[in-house]
């Protein structure tokens, strides 16, 4: 297993680097949008390289005209900032209502979206 200070001085490098035909805001942008599949990189890039520099690498990759990268660095940099509000506890992510009547309540989401494994019905009351 990678330890963490080898994760966070990759990610710095990564970060920093300009000795290549890629532009740092562009490695900065596909390590954050690759980094997302995996929770432990996640927090490896958040710590190392930080939201400030995504933001400001969309922003470059939107200057210099490159919408797609642009647009990338934007969705990862909105589900990083779900991810952190969601782990903080601050509340509900983003486009989700705490009321239940509204059609975006909690009781409408489908229901693979709630925690917990579904159990079959096994006859047994709820009480076991």
């Amino acid at each position: 297993m990678v330890s963490t200070d080898d994760v966070k001085r990759a990610l710095a490098a990564l970060a920093t680097r300009t000795d290549t035909a890629t532009r740092p805001y562009a490695a900065v942008i596909a390590e954050a949008d690759a980094a997302r599949t995996d929770l432990r990189r996640a927090a490896g890039f958040v710590e190392a390289v930080g939201l400030d520099r995504l933001e400001t690498a969309a922003d470059e990759a939107d200057r210099d005209g490159d919408a797609d990268l642009a647009a990338r660095g934007r969705e990862a940099l909105e589900a990083y900032r779900r991810y952190r509000a969601v782990a903080s506890g601050s509340g509900n992510p983003p486009g989700r209502s705490e009321h239940p009547d509204r059609p975006d309540g909690p009781d409408r989401l489908d229901p693979s979206d709630r925690p917990g494994t579904p159990k079959p019905d096994t006859g047994q009351p709820s009480s076991r």
